[in-house]
């Protein structure tokens, strides 16, 4: 048997590892946490303050730098949580390059930050970077730095590690598991459901429209990331058929999407996974969604059904088509597809890997 080992395991500076989950990113994070300690290993999670207290969390404290009136006032100064970020990071990659590293077999970077990647040579044990995104700028940049060949890097699709590609080559596709014991198959319902961040990327108010062509109710479920977008886009679209029911937690959450016929997705960015399909499916709730990105991966005819990107129309007429695909099938297909344990076999058979 693997002996057991120590990873430090970094998280977002900005939301809390915890219960109602801010973002899919913060929900994969606390699950690969709590996977791993399962199965022995000692996990140090750096994470914004309020994280889950049963996790073995170092906050990653903002201590805002004290900058002088004249640097404050400079043309280049970015926003105050941009700077909170930079600094929050910095502090931390500083302390794991020096005395606060040396304990650990293996760090695991799930943050979306650019600081880890471009100060990973100074740290003394070998590092994973996930790729949970499209490419960005900022990453990029650091990657240039000093060449991908420092840090290991992680896709969460096939479809992420392409977009990465030719710039980070050979990424090792681990796709995010879900707990489908956490996720239970659930009955099914009268409504169709929507669940995620409250942001125009995401595209609610597609699938409030979408709803409404197909003569179908909806409940949308999540946080509001984006106060105005949620005002001005998808409140007007709010009734007694098409309702908002807050930011749920995990319970509740399961319960709503496994009493509902079906999930629709509606990304308008390539979706690097799309976790909420995965978590539909393993509610037996089959999805109907946009085909972006990871989606096309992950579903199969039996347990979901894409139309062409923000085409509102063409995704109206799969619901019911979607609303009768067998339940167990979407099952099925979180079980063999989307599991947890599949997800921690591929990251520790990678610590493993490189802490050998």
């Amino acid at each position: 048997m693997s002996r057991p080992l120590r990873i430090a395991l970094i998280a977002s500076a900005r939301f809390p590892i915890g219960e109602p989950f801010a973002g899919g990113l913060e929900a994969h994070t606390w699950t690969l946490a709590r996977a791993l300690r399962s199965r022995g290993h000692r996990v140090d999670l750096f994470a914004a303050p309020g994280s889950d207290p049963e996790l073995d969390v170092t906050e990653i404290a903002v201590h805002r730098p004290s900058l002088s009136a004249a640097a404050r006032s400079d043309v280049s100064m970015p926003d105050a949580s941009w700077m909170d970020d930079h600094h929050a990071y910095l502090r931390l990659m500083l302390d794991l390059a020096g005395d606060g590293g040396r304990g650990f077999d293996v760090v695991h970077n799930n943050s979306l930050h650019y600081l880890p990647v471009a100060m990973a040579p100074a740290v003394r044990v070998p590092m994973v970077t996930t790729l949970h995104t499209p490419p960005t700028p900022w990453l990029e940049s650091a990657i240039q730095t000093h060449g991908p060949r420092t840090v290991t890097f992680t896709a969460v699709s096939e479809s992420t590690a392409a977009a990465w590609q030719p710039l980070v080559t050979g990424a090792r596709v681990i796709r995010n598991g879900v707990d489908t014991d956490r996720w239970p198959v659930g009955p099914g319902g009268p409504h169709l459901v929507w669940f995620g961040r409250i942001v125009p990327e995401k595209g609610p108010h597609l699938a409030a429209e979408a709803a409404r062509r197909a003569g179908r109710s909806l409940r949308l479920a999540g946080p509001v990331g984006d106060r105005e977008y949620f005002e001005t886009r998808l409140a007007p679209l709010l009734d007694e058929d098409i309702r908002y029911v807050g930011h749920l937690d995990r319970s509740a959450l399961a319960t709503l999407v496994g009493t509902s016929a079906a999930a629709l997705v509606t990304p308008r960015w390539d979706e690097p996974y799309g976790l909420v399909v995965a978590e539909a499916l393993s509610c037996g709730t089959p999805v109907c969604g946009f085909d972006r990105g990871a989606l096309g991966e992950i579903l199969t005819p039996d347990c979901g059904l894409l139309a062409p990107p923000d085409d509102i129309d063409a995704l109206a007429r799969l619901v019911e088509d979607t609303t009768r695909l067998d339940r167990r099938a979407a099952r099925a297909r979180a079980v063999g597809f989307c599991a947890l344990d599949a997800m921690t076999d591929g990251y520790t058979a990678l610590y493993q890997e490189l802490a050998a």
